[in-house]
């Protein structure tokens, strides 16, 4: 695999596309500078990335892993790689789905303990009322951040299955 021809390739995607690197990289969120060194041959991005450009650009995982266009169809083989690949990535937002569930747990346990320790006479003391509030705080605060997070990683697994399935 050949970092410089990918990087040049990708370069050209994007001036095919008419966009800055500042643009780029704010599409996929990464600092310009990262795409710099992508497309300098520096660095290259991670699978899931790499997925993510080539359907920005409209290319086959292939084309920019080799560095150029091809005009053939995809054919079994590669087809099955980049299901493998599908399902690695969809291994990897499993975990991450099982974490923000956990977190998610934690916050609802959070909750309840609250509202337990607000209703009892604990509360009057100063200190448990400070407790009982940092509680609830943290606790509606796991739970939209497990929110957030799973369903961005839901609509990505989505995203990226029905890509895989059109190809």
């Amino acid at each position: 695999m050949n970092q410089q021809k990918i990087g040049m390739f990708m370069k050209s995607l994007r001036k095919e596309k008419g966009l800055t690197q500042e643009q780029l990289a704010e599409v996929f969120n990464v600092s310009n500078r990262t795409v710099s060194r992508w497309e300098n041959g520096n660095n290259m991005p991670d699978l899931n990335l790499l997925i993510e450009i080539s359907d920005f650009y409209e290319v086959d995982l292939r084309e920019i892993l080799d560095g150029e266009r091809r005009n053939e169809e995809m054919d079994n083989d590669m087809k099955e790689t980049v299901l493998k690949a599908a399902n690695y990535v969809t291994e990897d937002w499993a975990i991450c789905y099982r974490r923000m569930r956990v977190i998610m747990i934690i916050g609802v346990v959070g909750f309840v303990v609250s509202g337990v320790v607000s209703r009892t006479p604990v509360v009057e003391n100063q200190i448990a009322g400070n407790i009982s509030d940092f509680i609830l705080g943290m606790s509606c605060s796991f739970m939209v951040f497990g929110i957030i997070r799973t369903s961005v990683i839901e609509r990505k697994s989505r995203a990226f299955k029905k890509r895989i399935e059109n190809r």
